[in-house]
């Protein structure tokens, strides 16, 4: 029995870990085809030969998304390894989180490079080959912080919010040649990053449980079930879902805090 994403050839981007890894690991059990890409290559390299091991078809590169030229040249690879792409997710970014007016000029053109312009490089290199070919998926990783700001956080819930717009327009712009371009927004999740952002405080623990009490379940999302939300909007069960945005976050975003 042929899975739900059988015929997919699907290019992820900061896949070596967190949400990216668990994207390609659901994706490949559903029978796509992948092509991996992430900055840390000796951390890539090891988990595309973990996943390779399940007998599926999987392709890798090291590339900074940041760079026009490394992903122009991480798309010809891949469609060489794999078959031209139909399907994109856009899932690397960064936390770069300030008081505005603390924050550097170079601090502010990283936040927007990397989870701006580095999803624009990357849907820029793949859209010419889904055009001609009659359609294709772009899905970006976007946040809760693309329609909510959190204090402290600038410029990162800015730079969410314009890949919301960004997928809004390019959603529109290529309905007509058959590509659907859609947003996913996470909100906490545990991956490395949130471990990371705890074990900051003076008491990790606590500052986990306070996390935790942000959401109406009392928990927070596992890397797997923002992929199966990921699985499902790459897949052709939603053919007429585009330009719009899906939320994963538990309720976190529609409760009230006093």
């Amino acid at each position: 029995m042929a899975g739900r994403l059988h015929g997919k050839r699907v290019m992820v981007t900061g896949a070596a870990q967190g949400i990216g890894l668990a994207i390609a690991e659901v994706f490949l059990a559903e029978g796509a085809s992948l092509f991996l890409i992430d900055r840390d290559g000796d951390l890539l390299a090891t988990e595309v030969e973990r996943l390779r091991a399940t007998g599926g078809k999987v392709g890798h590169a090291t590339a900074d998304i940041t760079d026009a030229e490394a992903i122009k040249r991480a798309v010809a690879a891949a469609t060489h390894e794999i078959g031209r792409l139909n399907a994109l997710v856009n899932n690397a970014g960064a936390n770069v989180f300030f008081e505005p007016l603390k924050l550097s000029d170079a601090d502010w053109e990283r936040c927007f490079d990397i989870n701006l312009k580095g999803a624009w490089n990357c849907s820029k290199a793949v859209l010419p080959g889904m055009i001609e070919d009659g359609g294709g998926v772009i899905l970006n990783i976007a946040s809760t912080h693309a329609f909510t700001i959190i204090p402290h956080t600038f410029p990162y819930p800015v730079a969410k919010h314009a890949l919301l717009g960004m997928t809004k327009a390019l959603g529109l712009e290529y309905a007509g040649q058959g590509v659907r371009v859609n947003a996913l927004a996470p909100g906490y999740v545990r991956t490395q990053k949130a471990v990371e952002y705890w074990e900051s405080f003076p008491n990790p623990v606590a500052a986990e449980a306070a996390t935790m009490k942000l959401h109406p379940g009392g928990r927070i999302a596992m890397p797997e079930e923002i992929a199966k939300a990921a699985l499902f909007m790459v897949s052709d069960e939603c053919p007429f879902m585009n330009a719009t945005c899906l939320t994963v976050d538990g309720g976190m975003s529609v409760l009230h805090h006093p």
